[in-house]
């Protein structure tokens, strides 16, 4: 064999084995952190747990023992004055955590937790939850960041109900409760939720949501008969200053 024929074969062999030894046996492509499946399939010190339409999850005063992640459904979260006052002051949804307060020390629950929907809830022991955050750092930042979120959500509320007329709190209220502007996917269709309920949240009553909402509807920016619609449009009512929106009765909050 010549030379050239040594070099043209010694090539060959080369690449076969070359071949051999860097083709992966199979492309892994690392999977998203899914903290459903996590929270489904840890061991211990957690449960999954079914809840009816109305069905409280805790009250008011119960021992403040866990932390709850939403897996279906969504729930509301009311405080009870010395009165008896009720007033709507957050609404959870699939992915949110809740009764992350036993985290600080608190003792007991500040607010009663309500279903609005039928719900599957994952409920965690306050030990076993900061044993978890500790041991697997993809929920620690998952968990960091809903924190954190949540609390510029209260902020926002807060400057919201200072600043804002009823009109605008309800449109930012149901853009909320319907994702737009949130890197989830918006929802086409809500759970039903009452004006009253609506109206407790706003901070304003039953009469003038009831008032609000048909002007959405006449206007376009939402759909409702049982089950309510919420459309990108409704943003006008928040950044824009809308002539169509115009002739609001002043001095009313």
């Amino acid at each position: 064999m010549s030379g050239k024929g040594r070099v043209r074969q010694g090539k060959r062999k080369m690449g076969r084995l070359l071949e051999a030894v860097d083709r992966p046996k199979e492309l892994v492509i690392p999977r998203p952190f899914d903290a459903n499946v996590f929270l489904r399939t840890v061991d211990g010190g957690r449960a999954i747990e079914t809840y009816h339409k109305d069905q409280k999850v805790f009250s008011q005063g119960d021992p403040a023992d866990s932390v709850l992640y939403i897996q279906e459904g969504r729930v509301k979260v009311c405080v009870i004055s010395e009165r008896g006052k009720e007033a709507v002051v957050a609404l959870h949804s699939k992915g949110d955590f809740f009764g992350e307060g036993c985290l600080t020390g608190q003792p007991l629950r500040l607010a009663t937790v309500a279903a609005m929907t039928d719900c599957v809830i994952t409920r965690i022991e306050k030990a076993h939850m900061v044993r978890m955050l500790r041991a697997e750092p993809k929920l620690s930042d998952l968990f960091m960041a809903y924190v954190l979120a949540r609390n510029a959500r209260v902020e926002a509320d807060l400057v919201d109900q200072l600043f804002n007329s009823s009109e605008k709190r309800l449109a930012r209220v149901l853009l909320l409760m319907a994702n737009v502007g949130k890197d989830a996917k918006p929802e086409p269709v809500l759970a039903k939720v009452s004006q009253e309920t609506l109206a407790e949240m706003v901070g304003t009553t039953r009469a003038r949501v009831s008032t609000f909402m048909n002007k959405f509807r006449k206007l376009g920016f939402i759909e409702y008969n049982g089950d309510l619609q919420v459309h990108n449009s409704l943003l006008n009512v928040i950044l824009h200053d809308d002539p169509r929106l115009r002739g609001r009765e002043e001095g009313i909050p």
